[in-house]
């Protein structure tokens, strides 16, 4: 990339002793090594992420020409697979586990409708009621001196 060779770099160093004195140079030096240090791992991360977005779409379409798989198709397949194992788990499970996924909603949006009319049904001053006495209080930041 950049060629610097050894006298360049001793060259910059006497500059560098007599632009900022031997009181600062080591801290600049150590600064700059940070700099190098912190530029070095943006590059490798950089490089490296690239590198696997590259063999992704590499594996990608080896998929497509070999077998002519189709990502959404498996994906399709998969939840197909998995509506059809809750038919049958029924075979398999205990009364008690039965229970429990019967109660239990079977997406999101059912949880978020259950959540939604279990509020809806306590009306508001038996809300009330059953609120913890002492949410409302503030509690004093933990201390952090040693």
């Amino acid at each position: 990339m950049f060629d610097i060779g050894f006298l360049e770099l001793l060259i910059c160093g006497v500059i560098a002793l007599l632009i900022l004195g031997p009181e600062r140079l080591p801290g600049a030096a150590r600064t700059a090594g940070q700099w190098v240090g912190r530029t070095r791992r943006l590059v490798r991360q950089f490089t490296s992420e690239l590198d696997r977005q590259v063999k992704a779409d590499e594996l990608r379409e080896k998929l497509r020409k070999e077998g002519g798989i189709d990502l959404d198709g498996v994906e399709k397949n998969v939840r197909d697979g998995i509506a059809k194992a809750r038919d049958y788990e029924h075979l398999i499970l205990s009364d008690e586990e039965k229970r429990k996924l019967e109660s239990a909603p079977r997406s999101r949006e059912e949880a978020l409708q259950q959540s939604q009319t279990a509020t809806a049904e306590v009306p508001p001053d038996q809300a009330s009621d059953n609120r913890d006495p002492h949410a409302d209080t503030p509690q004093a930041a933990p201390d952090n001196r040693t």
